[in-house]
């Protein structure tokens, strides 16, 4: 069994259903599919694809948390092992839903990776489960924060979602902004009946190289890189580690830039460890989040660079839903130079 396969048994809400639903069939009651076999070292179509409902959204200072949930169901978290990153796969358990949060700049609509996230759910005053919850990649969602949860049957819930400071470097528009924590209480009403009535289908094709379509939300957007022609700044030049794609530009001469996203739908990959080599300049890139320029890794250059080697020293430490776990999980270099 390959280390990427490494099983780990764990387990850690509505209103209308999110758009992107249509062709769709009504889950029976039951487990998914199983995984499929023989799955590809990259990002490949799952076993099946689930719609979502919108528990809620509510605003605080620069902060906008959007609350979602949908089935539970399996996710790989992801561990340090000596040969590398492992994943391990998280079981359905007894779990009633899987719970989805998105954080975003209520200025902007940027959505703000690398951030902490924790849930406490309440009942009538009384705590029904805390944890803090996962970063995530899905192909439906992208980038966001989940875990599944067991509920004490219907009912209104309370779910406060503490989000904790940023810790990367925020530039131009977002100097000084998301250094403080906050908790945004949402309340939603949870039935079995609604949760049931939530799409799904399985994929005829699952197991070959592709993703799904991302699911579409108004005024929640997610979290994607541009085409690489619409990037800031000049072109140094693309490559690939381990199926994920790296745009190297530098801006204003001396700023270089690594924007690195998944294929297909180019959702963004944050927390990984990156360097570079050009010129006099070896060291590491770290993560940075601008208004205009968007989530990338980037460093300060004492002149414009000429050939520039980047490498991937630690993958992304992110989890992943079905289609992402056995991708984005080896180290690897590309090498680019400005035309």
């Amino acid at each position: 069994m390959r280390r990427r396969d490494v099983l780990r048994a764990g387990a850690g809400l509505g209103t209308a259903a999110l758009a992107g639903c249509l062709g769709f069939e009504t889950r029976s009651a039951g487990s998914p599919p199983p995984v499929v076999e023989d799955r590809p070292d990259a990002v490949y179509l799952p076993s099946h694809v689930e719609g979502m409902k919108m528990a809620g959204m509510t605003t605080q200072g620069r902060y906008k948390v959007g609350l979602m949930y949908s089935y539970a169901h399996r996710f790989w978290t992801i561990s340090q092992e000596e040969s590398g990153l492992g994943t391990n796969l998280v079981e359905l358990g007894d779990s009633d839903v899987h719970l989805m949060t998105r954080v975003l700049d209520s200025e902007t609509g940027q959505v703000l990776p690398d951030l902490g996230v924790d849930v406490e759910i309440t009942r009538d005053g009384e705590v029904v489960s805390q944890e803090t919850i996962y970063q995530m990649l899905s192909q439906k969602m992208g980038y966001h924060h989940g875990a599944n949860f067991s509920l004490e049957g219907d009912g209104t819930y309370t779910v406060n979602v503490s989000v904790g400071g940023m810790g990367i470097r925020r530039m131009g528009g977002f100097e000084g902004e998301f250094g403080d924590a906050a908790t945004i209480p949402i309340e939603f009403e949870y039935s079995r009946s609604a949760r049931d009535e939530i799409a799904f289908r399985t994929l005829e094709n699952a197991g070959e190289r592709g993703a799904v379509d991302p699911m579409t939300m108004d005024g929640f957007p997610n979290a994607t890189v541009p085409p690489a022609s619409d990037l800031p700044g000049s072109a140094l030049g693309e490559g690939s580690v381990a199926d994920m794609s790296l745009a190297v530009r530098v801006l204003d001469d001396t700023y270089l830039a690594v924007w690195a996203a998944t294929p297909y739908n180019r959702f963004v990959v944050p927390n990984m460890a990156l360097s570079a080599e050009t010129g006099s300049f070896s060291g590491e890139l770290t993560p940075a989040i601008h208004p205009e320029w968007g989530y990338h890794y980037g460093a300060r250059l004492d002149s414009p660079p000429g050939e520039t080697t980047v490498t991937v020293d630690v993958p992304p430490f992110v989890s992943r839903h079905e289609g992402y776990e056995t991708a984005f999980l080896d180290t690897g270099s590309i090498t680019v130079t400005a035309e």
